[in-house]
């Protein structure tokens, strides 16, 4: 089997009623923050988050009977395996998931919620497969793929025709890649009812492994990203052979880019997006010359993320912008000097959340005390002005990052 239009539009009726046909709608804000006009296809509304679900679905819904009582088995750092486990409980086919043990922990619980046995082998994807392949073998069961099956790529695929019909006009996709399941899927539809439309990849730059196969050259593949779910070290024979046929560039993207891409989506779209899934909109404000002014679809593939780890990209953002602050003031040990401060920072209009008092330490002077102070403030500027209301006031004052205060 290979992967054309044609077997994308028959995916697409497999599917049809099974698998949530995602709105792609105008973001007029991320237009104002990147410089594009900027569509975004909703993947995360998904059942279980994730776009997986279709390529999944298409891939269990052709397994012979045989097949189907023997049992199926996955490898997947979560998307893959929420996806497989829910469609295979759906249609009565044992899963097993083999998954690497640093997984998100909300990823695992949700796949085992779904039914499905999951084992945790190995620190990354690579070390997962291969235990999934020693299980297989084992236990006789049917292999499900994440990304380099024609089946599962067919079904990703589907995302293309959806976001098309929705948005016809559009001059870039801008698609996140690991294995390269999804890119290559939606380049074959793009580029059949679109030879004109660009295709644009984007990996984690820890993990450029399709931007390595492309170019001939090694990967250097290694460390921890937030875009786990594109953490891939090597990409499919299939889809690297639809990639170089059809995939038009590939852009790198860094960890500090990748944070900012899913706070925005939180703050500015009020989503979630993952790691892997704020990829696209992460290159978009990498590269603002390079889709300045052009209509840009983005697929949001995925929304599972911690929730200890969106709490603290949240925070993180909220201390760029400004409106978190967090200072170190040096004062005399004497009544009165903290209330000063409070009354000070509450007519400039800022609203304090913590203070943290420090006499003991040898770097604070015998007859002083510092304090700690993390407050609320309207914006970079607003910041500014309260520290230098206080050191008007003769205080010593130490802007802190967040993770240094109360120390």
């Amino acid at each position: 089997m290979t992967v054309t239009l044609e077997t994308i539009r028959a995916a697409a009726r497999t599917i049809a009623g099974e698998v949530m046909r995602t709105p792609c709608l105008p973001a007029p804000k991320l237009s104002a923050l990147t410089g594009a006009e900027v569509f975004v296809k909703y993947e995360n509304l998904q059942v279980t988050n994730a776009f997986k679900e279709r390529g999944a679905l298409v891939k269990l819904t052709a397994l012979a009977p045989e097949d189907r009582r023997r049992g199926v088995i996955a490898m997947s750092a979560g998307n893959h395996a929420q996806a497989v486990a829910y469609h295979a409980g759906r249609l009565d086919i044992p899963a097993t998931i083999v998954m690497p043990e640093p997984t998100p922990f909300v990823k695992v619980a949700a796949t085992r919620g779904y039914g499905a046995r999951v084992v945790l082998a190995g620190e990354t994807l690579a070390d997962a497969h291969g235990e999934a392949e020693r299980i297989a073998a084992a236990e006789g069961l049917v292999w499900v793929h994440p990304y380099d099956d024609p089946a599962i790529v067919s079904g990703q695929g589907t995302i293309a025709l959806e976001l098309l019909e929705d948005q016809p006009d559009l001059d870039v996709l801008v698609i996140p890649v690991g294995g390269g399941g999804l890119i290559a899927g939606i380049a074959t539809a793009a580029k059949a009812l679109r030879p004109d439309i660009e295709i644009v990849g984007v990996e984690a730059a820890l993990y450029p492994s399709m931007r390595a196969a492309l170019d001939g050259t090694p990967a250097h593949c290694g460390g921890a990203t937030l875009a786990e779910g594109i953490a891939v070290k090597n990409v499919g024979t299939l889809t690297l052979e639809i990639a170089r046929a059809l995939v038009d560039d590939i852009l790198l993207v860094d960890e500090d880019q990748i944070e900012r891409a899913v706070d925005a989506y939180l703050s500015l779209q009020k989503t979630m997006a993952e790691g892997a899934g704020a990829a696209g909109l992460a290159a978009l404000m990498a590269h603002p010359g390079r889709f300045a002014g052009r209509r840009v679809g983005l697929v949001l593939c995925g929304g599972n993320i911690d929730p200890r780890l969106l709490s603290s990209i949240m925070v993180r953002g909220l201390a760029r912008a400004g409106r978190m602050l967090s200072i170190r003031i040096t004062t005399p040990d004497r009544p009165g000097v903290l209330g000063d401060i409070s009354t000070l920072v509450g007519r400039l209009g800022g609203n304090i959340l913590e203070v943290s008092h420090h006499r003991l330490f040898l770097h604070v002077p015998a007859k002083g005390t510092t304090l700690d102070v993390t407050m609320e403030t309207h914006d970079r500027a607003h910041a500014d002005a309260i520290m230098a209301a206080l050191e008007a006031r003769d205080y010593s004052v130490q802007e802190l990052d967040l993770g240094e205060s109360n120390l």
